[in-house]
């Protein structure tokens, strides 16, 4: 389980712009629908999006706080 607030923590640490929406898909906080717009995605296609968004979440993912992650990832201008 892990909280909003910590998992945008996270997120920020890799791309300080982010705007980051969380959605519990099952009231677990363990299965998280998760937006996420920053001007880092910009010139990336959308496995290197991911890929940035995964390697913020790393140390939850492996520790089993999240199990898994439902994506999208935006930049700020919503492309």
């Amino acid at each position: 389980m892990i909280t909003n607030k910590v998992l945008t923590e996270y997120i920020l640490r890799v791309m300080p712009d982010a705007k980051v929406s969380v959605t519990d898909r099952t009231g677990t906080m363990d299965h998280l629908n998760v937006r996420v717009q920053s001007d880092a995605f910009k010139d990336k296609n959308l496995l290197d999006r991911h890929r940035l968004i995964y390697q913020a979440l790393d140390e939850p993912m492996k520790d089993g706080r999240i199990h898994a992650l439902e994506l999208q990832a935006e930049t700020i201008d919503g492309l």
